[in-house]
């Protein structure tokens, strides 16, 4: 086994993992503490240490809002601990390996976490890499700053850094994956196989980095879990990223509300005030995100994408059953009608004479999966242009529990990692069977930019083709396995497929 690797830094020493045959390295550092001069600055270049550096335990979270003080559901489920470390030094990645030379070359994975880039951390607990790491992929989990620390725009910082002025979360994902080229060699890794990663805000990350020119090269291979959010009924959405004025007036709002005149100033606060702050600031503006400054970002990553203007590589991606439905608001349906009407002009008696238009939950109607569409959408456009494939997959078992939660936003990650054993619901064997399915699609996926292989007991799985034009083929996991569905959309399905696909390239 691998328990010693050389970096560009220095040596490191991990720790055997529950399965003694994979060693894990918790806190390599792939950047320089972004704290004092390096606030609100892009990513320098790691210090180098003498002697073995042990490799334990994982590394400071991202400055944030405490976890495991609510009671909403994720606290419930993976944000547990209000006692665990947070500090502004927080450049750190780990990696789960089984190789047992640094010859090997095996696929990698880099893991972006997500989010809604205001939380979250790489050591949650359903992120163990070790169920991937026995299949053979090498797992690398990025950390990278959020909220105000990695998304705060500013003139000053404009003016002092006119190469870097925004988008500081990005790039420190960049840096990480850039680490990982010049290093996973020494961890049995191939660093010309390598896949990019994440779920909600960190599948957003990995469109903004596909997005990104200067990743040409970098990368092979792209997941992108529940994060093509976009709604038929309205434009732009989730992910659209600020233009950097508007992104530099908000940050002139937050230094005045700090109470601070300048960059040298605000540089010399204490990390958990400005993060307090942020909190009640958000309370009154709009939360820090993605910046169009023009350099990293050139755009909205989901329209570059529908243009073919994004890094071709092969991707999988998908949504879950009931995360982040679109719907109209009406409490009759005649002013249903009239909205619709307002909405698609000529195009309105197409959508009234389906039946689905009319069915309603409460107040809501014309309800639909906004992220199905728009992955299929996507998925659709990329065929037409001759790009790489995109495998589509659905996520809609049974999730048990006192809650009664539906497939809600980010279940499925206990199942794609296989860490179902973590989680306190009562999940029974077909669960376990479905996550197993559900890990191996991905891992091959991983390994050769291609779903399909066989399950653990050498029977072959269900056969996972692309969404094209030619077949619209898509992979459900439900309650009882995986199964494979061709051209399943209704003609109201297909009618916002297609309002997105416009919308996306108007």
């Amino acid at each position: 086994m691998i328990r010693t690797a050389k970096t560009e830094n220095g040596m490191v020493k991990g720790i055997e993992a529950a399965d003694p045959r994979i060693t894990v390295f918790k806190g390599i550092p792939f950047a320089a503490p972004p704290v004092g001069k390096n606030r609100w600055r892009a990513p320098q270049p790691a210090e180098n240490w003498e002697g073995v550096r042990e490799t334990y335990r994982f590394a400071p979270i991202s400055m944030q809002s405490i976890p495991g003080l609510g009671t909403d559901i994720y606290c419930r489920e993976w944000h547990v601990d209000p006692d665990i470390e947070m500090s502004e030094d927080c450049l750190y990645l780990n990696i789960w390996t089984g190789a047992k030379s640094t010859e090997e070359k095996r696929p990698v994975l880099v893991w972006f976490f997500g989010g809604a880039l205001q939380w979250g951390y790489p050591s949650e607990m359903e992120f163990d890499g070790e169920r991937l790491a026995r299949r053979g992929i090498v797992v690398v989990t990025v950390n990278y700053r959020i909220n105000c620390f990695g998304f705060l725009a500013h003139p000053e910082i404009t003016k002092e850094a006119p190469e870097a002025p925004a988008n500081f979360g990005n790039l420190d994902q960049q840096a990480g994956l850039k680490w990982v080229v010049r290093n996973i060699e020494a961890f049995g890794g191939d660093p010309n196989n390598i896949t990019i990663a994440g779920q909600s805000a960190g599948g957003g990350s990995v469109l903004s980095q596909l997005a990104c020119p200067a990743n040409q090269g970098l990368f092979q291979k792209a997941t992108i879990m529940s994060a093509m959010i976009r709604s038929p009924y309205r434009a732009g959405g989730l992910g659209t990223p600020m233009p950097l004025p508007q992104a530099e007036k908000l940050g002139e709002d937050f230094f005045a509300y700090l109470g601070v005149k300048t960059l040298a100033e605000a540089r010399e606060l204490e990390a958990a005030y400005i993060r307090d702050k942020y909190y009640e600031f958000i309370g009154t503006h709009s939360m820090m995100g993605n910046v169009e400054d023009g350099i990293f970002s050139l755009g909205d990553p989901l329209k570059l994408l529908a243009a073919g203007r994004t890094i071709d590589v092969p991707i999988m991606a998908g949504n879950t059953g009931d995360e982040f439905p679109s719907f109209l608001e009406a409490e009759s349906e005649e002013e249903l009608k009239n909205k619709i009407h307002e909405i698609f002009g000529d195009r309105a008696e197409e959508l009234l004479a389906c039946p689905e238009t009319f069915v309603k939950s409460g107040n809501h109607y014309a309800i639909v999966n906004g992220i199905e569409a728009t992955v299929k959408g996507e998925a659709l456009y990329g065929s037409q242009q001759g790009k790489q494939p995109l495998y589509y997959y659905k996520f809609v078992p049974d999730i048990p529990g006192w809650d009664n939660p539906g497939t809600f936003h980010s279940v499925d990650l206990w199942f794609f990692f296989e860490t179902l054993a973590k989680c306190w619901r009562p999940f029974v064997g077909r669960h376990y069977d479905l996550s197993r399915q559900m890990c191996n699609y991905w891992a091959n996926f991983i390994r050769c930019g291609n779903p399909n292989g066989k399950d653990a007991d050498g029977s072959e799985m269900p056969y996972w083709d692309s969404y094209n034009d030619a077949h619209h083929t898509e992979m459900v996991f439900g309650g009882q396995g995986a199964e494979v569905i061709t051209d399943s959309e209704t003609e109201y399905q297909k009618l916002m497929i297609r309002r997105i696909m416009e919308m996306l390239v108007e």
